[in-house]
């Protein structure tokens, strides 16, 4: 009989399957806890998922995904008083290739120097001014440990400049970078950079470019991506880079809203001694102003202070200006949105209604087919690597937290017990001695009373200001973890003319080498019928009454077998040597 179809969507409830399948939903949760996923009536699950366990209830069911209506995404309603607004630009591309360079260029800032590693550690917010028309400018970090917040970066924009060195070309940050531009719907400008170098070659930049279907929009390639030759080291072609983002942002029609309560995004956060939760954010409508109360997420403020990119009192944060203030009650999450509310009384009310949204996603978080293959193929307890991380802005923090997830493999899991923006405090050095966990620390100081309390408890506390250093002390940590890999390496065979003496512990026997070689103190299987009887170790050789160090192919010689039980050889077996030895296993890059 032919399989039935079912045509479902492409993630489906607990309860939804049973009742397609005709089926109590109790045999299907019970089938999903029976192969690790304790998962309730509500919980939904993708339809890979769901044939698993099809499969698994062997029933003669396919399902295949419906076919889903296509959505245009639409862009948030302007009213008829929106006006024109500067664009919000994110400056992304490949590690080294001068993104932050070109920015200090524009700004004049020296941010670079001020960088851990040479890289750019977070989301940093800056304006400019060309003519009379402002440009925010968001600096993305290129290691490929901050891809949360590069993508964060280009969701947030309009235009994305996409940095590539004209004498390395592209890489793969660079293709991230695209590829995050396209999946914002923004526009993209490169910047052809270190045009200064000898070895620039700017026409083999934009043919690699075209390899991503990114084309120059020039007589030679005839696209529509807007590509700039610069160089930030002597500034020429800044200029006419701005120009060119104008011109972008021109033809997008850029608006915004200025008659509503302000809102906006969290694009950083931390904690600060004598100021407390000092948080950037990026106003998108509206106008943000100290003493305003505005709601990000499961934390509010009331707007104590408000200061713009270079630290300067701001009195008025307008759409796509980049603001940092004070006054939040904690540190909000990365990407919260924000919004303005009338009173404190009004941000208590929102907060509640954001933490039961959020207490109801998490219930009905989705199970993948990747989750229960996962579950049903594991076959032991994996160790776990128990670790406490905090870090100086919230966004790091997630970037290290992230990055250490993908360290995982079938043997050993890092189990992040604790994470947090600040310093590190004793109640952590306390849970750490309590759970055998050692402290990561991302650009922060060690208070010293701290130290002194995790010398007493020696617990470990290694601190870092660069990302793929810490990354890289976790896996050394896990490696050490991992049981060794047993490697053998085969010497050589000998066919066995004759047995002379047994003992208990010992047989003597002599035969002629079939190939490779024979020598002392290595290991050696007994082959008979072509299966293996025994193992031994070969304590003595001999040649012509002479003890041998090596006995090479088509010689004879004698061999004196050593073994923990009683050894038996026969006449034509066939002994293969071998040596066995531990090797230290890696965790793969």
């Amino acid at each position: 009989m032919a399989e039935k179809v079912l045509q479902v969507a492409e993630t489906i409830t607990v309860g939804e399957l049973a009742d397609s399948l005709q089926l109590p939903v109790t045999k299907l949760v019970g089938e999903l806890f029976k192969n690790g996923i304790a998962a309730t009536v509500n919980q939904r699950i993708d339809i890979e998922t769901a044939q698993i366990i099809v499969d698994e209830l062997e029933l003669d069911v396919q399902l295949e995904q419906k076919e889903a209506p296509i959505e245009q995404a639409t862009a948030r309603a302007l009213g008829d008083s929106a006006t024109e607004r500067p664009p919000i630009v994110a400056v992304m591309g490949h590690v080294d290739h001068g993104k932050t360079s070109l920015l200090d260029a524009i700004l004049d800032l020296k941010v670079v120097s001020g960088e851990a590693g040479g890289i750019t550690q977070h989301i940093s917010a800056y304006q400019t001014v060309r003519g009379d028309r402002s440009i925010t400018l968001l600096d993305t970090p290129g290691h490929e440990a901050f891809s949360a917040l590069r993508q964060h970066g280009a969701t947030l924009t309009d235009v994305v400049i996409i940095v590539v060195a004209a004498d390395d070309g592209v890489k793969p940050q660079t293709i991230e970078a695209i590829k995050f531009a396209r999946s914002a719907n923004a526009k993209m400008v490169v910047a052809i950079n270190k045009m200064d170098k000898e070895t620039a070659n700017p026409g083999l930049v934009k043919g690699q470019l075209a390899e991503h279907k990114v084309l120059a929009d020039d007589k030679t390639w005839g696209g529509d991506v807007p590509m700039v030759e610069v160089s930030a080291k002597t500034g020429d072609g800044i200029d006419t880079l701005l120009d060119t983002v104008l011109l972008v942002a021109d033809i997008e029609e850029l608006k915004a809203d200025v008659d509503v309560p302000s809102e906006g995004l969290v694009i950083e956060s931390h904690m600060e001694v004598g100021k407390g939760p000092v948080v950037s954010v990026l106003v998108q409508h509206g106008e943000l102003r100290p003493g305003q109360f505005i709601v990000a997420g499961k934390t509010y403020a009331k707007v104590r202070t408000q200061t713009d990119y270079a630290g300067k009192p701001l009195a008025i944060a307008g759409s796509s200006t980049p603001a940092t203030v004070t006054g939040f009650k904690e540190v909000p999450s990365f990407g919260d949105h924000f919004v303005a509310v009338k009173n404190e009384k009004a941000a208590r009310a929102q907060i509640a209604k954001n933490r039961a949204s959020t207490e109801r996603d998490q219930a009905q978080t989705n199970v993948t087919g990747s989750d229960l293959l996962r579950m049903m193929n594991k076959k032991a307890e994996s160790q776990e690597v128990n670790v406490i991380v905090k870090a100086d802005v919230q966004g790091s923090l997630t970037s290290v937290t992230d990055s250490l997830k993908l360290l995982d493999n079938d043997e050993l899991t890092v189990r992040i017990l604790s994470s947090g923006v600040g310093s590190i405090s004793e109640n952590d050095v306390r849970l750490a001695a309590g759970s055998n966990a050692v402290i990561y620390g991302f650009n922060i100081a060690l208070p010293p009373a701290v130290k002194r309390l995790a010398a007493r408890d020696k617990v470990s506390i290694r601190i870092f200001k660069v990302i793929y250093e810490l990354l890289d002390d976790v896996r050394t940590v896990m490696e050490d973890m991992l049981s060794p890999e047993v490697v053998e390496t085969d010497l050589g065979e000998l066919k066995v003319l004759g047995v002379f003496r047994t003992t208990k512990s010992a047989v003597i026997c002599g035969g002629e080498v079939l190939r490779g070689k024979v020598v002392p103190n290595v290991l050696v299987r007994v082959e008979r019928g072509g299966e293996t009887v025994a193992e031994a170790e070969v304590t003595k050789v001999q040649r012509q009454q002479q003890e041998a160090k090596e006995v090479f192919e088509g010689e004879q010689c004698g061999l004196e077998l050593k073994t923990k039980t009683k050894l038996t050889i026969e006449e034509n077996d066939r002994l293969h040597f071998f040596t066995r030895e531990l090797k230290k296993r890696t965790l793969s890059a």
